[in-house]
């Protein structure tokens, strides 16, 4: 919807038309101003939404503004789908949680590496370009100190490896790299591993203060222990307060498992 906009607001080309939107049009100034006003100052006829938006501040209130400049307006046309496009920001709205997915691969056998701990390619590389595909498409990769102290990973979306029709919509020069966030009760990870090195912002969950020079792109965010662990459900929470809509976890079998037990979407 916000995309649209610069288009919108341009010349007479939009006077009398109908708009399609996934979501009703906002009428709260946030980080953008309403996408309501913009419409209107557009001189659209008709604006057919697939769903109205439970965001407290929206609820029905989009639409209802636009009634009353006079623009028809009708909701529910292709509800489900415009529900699978916005899983994480629904689930935020009702929950007040982020929309979570595990990656997790495993052989035919169960196995995760081999007997001695070592990690081995087990993916195809088709599956691999799926993992870029929903790194892509998530707001935040979730990861461990483990997988950092283990790997050295930088957990970013790497361009060359996504499938040709996603390069498409996406040239490298645009790339969004994800929030990266790292699990690290015992403040392991360094300013030197590659992960805080990387474009784009790092959020390392702590359970006590660390006090190490970082680069300014780092951030620490204060999370209690439950049961003698950094409480994930309290993470989550948090994240989802700083509009953290979905999360992409790739943390190893064991930090996959006690990631909000019952909050993953799959």
């Amino acid at each position: 919807m916000l995309r649209c906009m610069p288009c919108v607001w341009r010349g007479e080309k939009a006077r009398g038309a109908t708009a399609y939107v996934t979501l009703e049009p906002c009428s709260h100034h946030g980080r953008t101003p309403p996408c309501c006003e913009a419409l209107i100052a557009a001189g659209v006829s008709r604006v057919v939404a697939a769903m109205q938006d439970p965001n407290p501040q929206v609820a029905g209130r989009g639409l209802y503004r636009l009634q009353q400049e006079g623009i028809d307006v009708s909701h529910g046309l292709m509800m489900q789908d415009a529900e699978a496009i916005n899983k994480g920001f629904l689930k935020r709205m009702r929950t007040g949680f982020p929309y979570i997915q595990l990656k997790l691969g495993a052989s035919l056998d169960g196995r995760t590496a081999m007997a001695n701990g070592e990690s081995q390619w087990i993916t195809s590389p088709q599956a691999r370009r799926d993992v870029q595909h929903l790194r892509a498409q998530s707001h935040a990769i979730l990861t461990s100190s483990e997988t950092v102290l283990a790997d050295d990973p930088a957990m970013t979306v790497r361009w060359n490896e996504l499938n040709a029709d996603t390069q498409a919509l996406y040239p490298q020069e645009n790339l969004r790299q994800p929030l990266r966030i790292v699990i690290d009760s015992q403040n392991r990870v360094t300013p030197e591993h590659r992960i805080v090195q990387q474009p784009g912002e790092t959020w390392i969950a702590r359970t006590k203060e660390d006090s190490r020079d970082w680069p300014e792109s780092v951030r620490s965010i204060m999370v209690p222990e439950h049961n003698g662990h950094l409480d994930l459900v309290v993470l989550m929470m948090l994240l989802g307060k700083q509009q953290v809509n979905s999360i992409w976890v790739e943390a190893g079998p064991d930090a996959g498992r006690r990631t909000a037990p019952g909050r993953s979407g799959r």
